[in-house]
């Protein structure tokens, strides 16, 4: 196995003002509040088979939630995203495009392929990123693995607007059942693409090694998450997390925010190169780190 040589950048932010760092610390406040504006129109709005049982009202509720705040998410996460999946970071840092078009050697040495081939999507929501997946001419074939069926029919369209439907198959299931699925077979994919939808998979660690059998070999995992808090992080700014996160996976769809994913990540199966990092602009405050990337099998 090998991995990328440079050090990870540095966490920034000392010098930011404190209402950015407060502004930024509450977020996680934000977000919750915005969720729960959409729970009474869920339930004024959705017809009783879809209020009950409370796991189904749940679903419901978050798929309105999800269906508003979703092209915002993708917008605040397209500068990290597009250039991950056009192979355009490294170590966290993102890598001139001039380079990649000129020099063949010096692109293979620097640069990852760009997404491709037979592609896993996991957790696609209502299709927020079929925009950015419609533009690689090299995706052959994507598989949406999309359990919350209430969510469906805004994935549908989205795939009819950008017209995937001979490229895009909907798999109503989770990760546990893809397998017993028979859609996706293992060592078949090209590409997996996780991007924000970690965080909410069951048994993330048993997940993450269920998804590395589908990889081909050679196969590359694109990866753009929030995570536990690094490391370095402030003490104060540990605990500051874990709180948050007794309250948050009740309004954001079970979404956790305290998830070693990138532990979980490197030690799925054995890699060919791992380069996992978090993003060059990442500050010491954030309460929701993330981590980006591309592992190959």
């Amino acid at each position: 196995m090998s991995s990328s040589s440079s050090s990870p950048p540095p966490l920034g932010g000392e010098s930011d003002p404190l209402l950015t760092k407060l502004t930024t610390l509450a977020f996680p406040f934000k977000f919750m509040f915005i969720s729960l504006t959409f729970l009474p129109r869920t339930l004024l709005t959705s017809p009783p088979s879809d209020l009950y049982p409370f796991s189904k009202l749940k679903s419901t509720w978050f798929s309105h939630f999800w269906s508003h705040v979703g092209p915002l998410v993708r917008e605040s996460a397209s500068p990290s995203v597009i250039p991950l999946l056009s192979g355009r970071i490294r170590q966290g840092r993102l890598l001139p495009s001039d380079t990649y078009s000129s020099d063949r050697q010096h692109r293979q040495h620097h640069h990852h392929t760009p997404i491709s081939g037979v592609t896993l999507e996991i957790g696609p929501g209502s299709g927020q990123w079929l925009p950015l997946l419609s533009s690689f001419p090299s995706i052959t074939k994507i598989y949406g693995v999309e359990p919350n069926v209430g969510i469906h029919p805004l994935l549908r369209a989205q795939v009819a607007k950008y017209n995937l439907e001979d490229k895009y198959t909907i798999v109503p299931v989770g990760i546990e059942s893809l397998a017993s699925s028979g859609k996706v077979q293992r060592e078949s994919l090209d590409s997996i693409m996780t991007v924000l939808c970690l965080c909410s998979i069951p048994d993330p660690e048993k997940n993450i090694k269920e998804l590395y059998t589908y990889l081909k070999p050679g196969g590359k995992w694109y990866v753009y998450e929030h995570v536990k808090t690094f490391p370095d992080a402030p003490t104060w700014l540990k605990w500051y997390q874990s709180i948050m996160n007794i309250f948050w996976p009740h309004f954001i769809g079970g979404c956790e925010m305290c998830r070693d994913t990138p532990k979980w990540l490197r030690e799925a199966g054995p890699w060919s190169e791992i380069d996992l990092s978090r993003p060059e602009n990442s500050v010491w405050y954030e309460s929701m780190p993330h981590i980006i990337g591309v592992l190959t099998k």
